[in-house]
C-alpha cells in the first residue's frame, strides 16, 4: 500500500500538469464561457464558413495566442515555448494550398498552389504549380533576420505533374496526386524525384480502363507499405474537369503487383487521409459541405471518419471520429502518439486517438494542408499565407517511408 507520502506526491504531480503555466503564446479555452451564447445566428448568418469568434474573444486576441488549449494534454504537444511564425503571404493568389512534404535529405518541404480559383488562373488553361521552401530560412524568418522565406519554383521533367494537389514520401520519392485537366488529361499519381533535375514517372492513370475524378490526397500505410488515396470531384466543381465518371472513393495501390482496389466508399467527397503509427487505424476526412463553384451544402459531412485496417490491408468498421464546425476537414496527420492533427476553417485542429479535440493551432484562416517537418516543427499552408509553427520536440510525425 502507498505512503501517504507518495499519494501527496502523486496529487501534486496531477495538479501540477493540469494548472500548468501557460506558454506566451497559448491560451486556455473555457468551453463553458460559449456552451450558452446571448444570440446564437440562423445559419444565413453564421454556418461555420468563418471563424467562431465567440463572447469576451476578439480576431485579435485569438491570433495574438494562437496555441488554444482545450484539455491539459495539449501541453505536450507545445511544450514550454512554442511559436507560430508567418513566413510567406501572396496577395490574392492561392500558393501556398495543399501537398505539403518535407524532404529531410535536405529538409525542405515541398507544397502546391491551388488549381482552379480564379485568382490563381489554373485549372484547365494553366497547371497548378509545384514549390519548396528551406526549413533554414523559415527559422531565419522566426527569429527575425529574414523578411520572409524565397520561394522555389519546381519545374519537373516529362511528364509535367498536371494540378498536383496532394503528396507523399515514399523510399525517397515523393508521389503526388495530379486532379487531371479537361477530359482529355487524366487525373493521375506521379513519382518525382525530389532533386534537380526532379526526373518524373506516372504510377497509375485509371482504374482498369476509367478516369479517375479529381485524385485529392494519399498515404503509405507504415506497416504494409501499400499507398492508399482519394479520388472526389473538385475539378469538375471548380471547372476544370468533365463531369464525374466514376464513384468518390477510397483505393489502395499495391507497389510489388500494382494492383488497385477500393478500400471504402459512401462518403460525399473523399478528401484527407492517414494513418496511426501503428498503421491499424485509417482517418479519412470527407468535405461534402463544400462545393466551390457550387456553394455550400451546410447539411452535408465535414467529418472526419475513422476505420480499422484489417491485417489484409482492407478498411472495416468505419466510425465518425470527428465533425469540425469550422468548415472544412481538410489535410490530416497524425503524430508519433497517436494524435490526429486535422487542417480546418482556422487553423489546425489536434484531437487525441479518443477523438477529444485537445487544442488548436489557430491561424485565422483556413489551413488547407500542413505537414511535420522533423522533430517539433511544422508548415502550414493557408492558400496565401504560410506558417511555420515550432512545439514541442516530443511531437514528430509518423516514420517518412
Amino acid at each position: 500500500m502507498p505512503s501517504t507520502r507518495s499519494l501527496v506526491a502523486v496529487g501534486a504531480t496531477i495538479g501540477q500538469a493540469l494548472t500548468n503555466a501557460v506558454p506566451k503564446c497559448a491560451q486556455i479555452v473555457d468551453q463553458k464561457s460559449f456552451n450558452v451564447l446571448p444570440v446564437v445566428p440562423p445559419a444565413v448568418e453564421y454556418n461555420g464558413s468563418t471563424p467562431f469568434i465567440w463572447p469576451g474573444t476578439t480576431a485579435k486576441s485569438l491570433l495574438d495566442k494562437p496555441f488554444h488549449i482545450y484539455d491539459p494534454e495539449f501541453y505536450d504537444v507545445i511544450g514550454t515555448d512554442p511559436s507560430l511564425t508567418t513566413i510567406a503571404t501572396s496577395p490574392s493568389d492561392p500558393l501556398f494550398h495543399e501537398a505539403v512534404t518535407w524532404y529531410p535529405a535536405t529538409n525542405e518541404v515541398f507544397f502546391v498552389q491551388n488549381a482552379g480559383p480564379p485568382a490563381a488562373g489554373t485549372g484547365l488553361n494553366k497547371s497548378a504549380i509545384i514549390q519548396k521552401i528551406a526549413i533554414a530560412d523559415a527559422e531565419r524568418v522566426r527569429k527575425g533576420t529574414l523578411k520572409s522565406v524565397p520561394i522555389s519554383i519546381v519545374n519537373t521533367s516529362n511528364p509535367q505533374i498536371i494540378n498536383p494537389n496532394g503528396a507523399t514520401m515514399y523510399k525517397g520519392k515523393l508521389i503526388f496526386a495530379g486532379e487531371g485537366q479537361g477530359d482529355r488529361v487524366a487525373s493521375a499519381l506521379y513519382v518525382m524525384d525530389p532533386s534537380p533535375p526532379y526526373k518524373t514517372t506516372t504510377l497509375l492513370n485509371n482504374y482498369f480502363g476509367r478516369q479517375f475524378n479529381s485524385l485529392n490526397d494519399l498515404a503509405v500505410n507504415p506497416v504494409n507499405g501499400d499507398l492508399y488515396f482519394t479520388d472526389t470531384v473538385y475539378g469538375y466543381v471548380q471547372a476544370f474537369r468533365p463531369y464525374p465518371g466514376i464513384r468518390q472513393q477510397v483505393y489502395r495501390y499495391n507497389f510489388s503487383t500494382g494492383a488497385v482496389t477500393v478500400v471504402a466508399d459512401g462518403m460525399e467527397h473523399p478528401n484527407g487521409i492517414a494513418f496511426s503509427p501503428d498503421g491499424k487505424k485509417a482517418y479519412v476526412t470527407d468535405t461534402g459541405i463544400a462545393n466551390a463553384n457550387y456553394g455550400l451544402n451546410l447539411t452535408a459531412p465535414a467529418s472526419v471518419y475513422s476505420f480499422d485496417v484489417t491485417k489484409d490491408g482492407t478498411f472495416n468498421n468505419r466510425q465518425t471520429f470527428a465533425f469540425t464546425p469550422a468548415f472544412i476537414p481538410d489535410g490530416i496527420k497524425n503524430d508519433s502518439k497517436g494524435r490526429v492533427y486535422v487542417g480546418c476553417g482556422d487553423g489546425v485542429w489536434v484531437y487525441n486517438a479518443a477523438a477529444k479535440l485537445i487544442g488548436k493551432i489557430y491561424t485565422g484562416t483556413t489551413a488547407a494542408n500542413f505537414q511535420f517537418a522533423g522533430n517539433g516543427r511544422m508548415i502550414i499552408t493557408g492558400q496565401t499565407k504560410l506558417f511555420y509553427a515550432t512545439f514541442s520536440a516530443s511531437t514528430t510525425g509518423t516514420p517518412i517511408q
